[in-house]
């Protein structure tokens, strides 16, 4: 396994980050059903069935599920089919057998509930480091960190973390950046505003980089960038 970094921000600029955007989370933040629950089985149900989807889409669906399915061992006793009947029409026909192959392994080896550490949650089919970290942050208030394609990009343009060593090396310190970044026991709040912030003003296309509050401090405007510096985090 490759050893994880750290990453040290300049103070003035994580002060800065923080700050700008909690304060827009709180004026412009999205209001999603899954953000309304701390139920690990609901925020699961929510993560799996936002891969490859947009917000919107989901909605209708995670709540129909929910409602179908209220716990992860009615999940899983439920036949698939029933389950893909909620999960295929968003396309992505996997997220269905992943979701019940998940509870079937949870009603095994803890009694229908979810675990908290991130080895228990990597160990169970079908959740990766990011899935993992939301449940940590959202379900169990952790300062876990996430990495969803909008806090990528949104990390990736304000601290433009050097590219050297290949994708491995970039992926290490992007992971340590969202670790980096959250304010000590605000986690399942700032990965909210980090997820939203990258959807709606840091976009893809067209970011909206004229009124954007990081821009004072974002690579993209700046010749120097935000100073950070990444070293190796000794083995436990």
């Amino acid at each position: 396994m490759a050893q994880r970094v750290r990453a040290v921000i300049e103070p003035a600029v994580l002060t800065t980050f923080q700050q700008e955007l909690l304060a827009w989370y709180a004026a412009e933040g999205r209001d999603l059903p899954w953000r309304r629950t701390s139920d690990p089985y609901a925020i699961l149900v929510s993560e799996i069935m936002l891969q490859q989807t947009q917000v919107r889409t989901v909605v209708p669906y995670y709540e129909r599920f929910l409602a179908r399915f209220p716990t992860l061992a009615a999940l899983a006793a439920a036949p698939l089919a029933e389950v893909k009947a909620i999960t295929d029409p968003l396309g992505y026909k996997a997220r269905g057998e992943r979701l019940k192959r998940i509870a079937e392994t949870a009603m095994e080896r803890y009694g229908g509930t979810l675990p908290r550490s991130e080895e228990e949650l990597l160990a169970l089919p079908g959740i990766g480091r990011y899935t993992a970290g939301a449940i940590r942050s959202f379900a169990f208030r952790e300062d876990a960190p996430i990495l969803d394609t909008n806090v990528l990009r949104l990390l990736v343009r304000v601290f433009a973390p050097p590219r050297a060593g290949g994708g491995a090396a970039l992926l290490r310190r992007l992971w340590a950046l969202a670790e980096a970044v959250i304010p000590p026991g605000q986690g399942h709040v700032f990965n909210q505003a980090l997820m939203d912030f990258g959807a709606q003003v840091c976009t893809a296309r067209k970011p909206i980089c004229l009124f954007c509050p990081l821009r004072p401090i974002c690579a993209r405007w700046s010749s120097t960038g935000p100073t950070v510096r990444y070293a190796p985090v000794p083995p436990a």
